[in-house]
């Protein structure tokens, strides 16, 4: 016999069986255990996960704590090279004074 609903198949009780045969429970165990497997794999990488983020968030703060002294070292130097840069030094060597500081580096 030819059915003429082609969509009368469609749905949960079009899959289900009467009686379910001697293997249905076994099929219902296995079908439990697969779900509680996944379900524990899944709870072990979320777990996982987030070890992984802790320890990327620990590594990037220690990270930016050292950057943080690396900028204020160089501020210090910075202000320290602008302090020093109108200063001369000058010695008495016998009778007449050496000035040191007067000539510019790097030219």
């Amino acid at each position: 016999m030819i059915q003429s609903d082609p969509f009368a198949q469609i749905g949960f009780n079009a899959r289900r069986r009467t009686g379910g045969g001697l293997m249905a429970p076994f099929v219902w165990l296995g079908g439990l255990i697969a779900t509680a497997l996944a379900v524990t794999v899944g709870a072990v990488l979320a777990v996982l996960t987030a070890a992984a983020v802790a320890v990327i968030a620990l590594i990037a703060g220690v990270v930016v704590f050292f950057a943080g002294f690396a900028f204020r070292a160089r501020r210090a130097r910075a202000a320290t090279a602008r302090r020093d840069e109108g200063v001369i030094d000058a010695q008495k060597v016998g009778d007449t004074w050496v000035a040191y500081g007067w000539e510019r580096e790097g030219r």
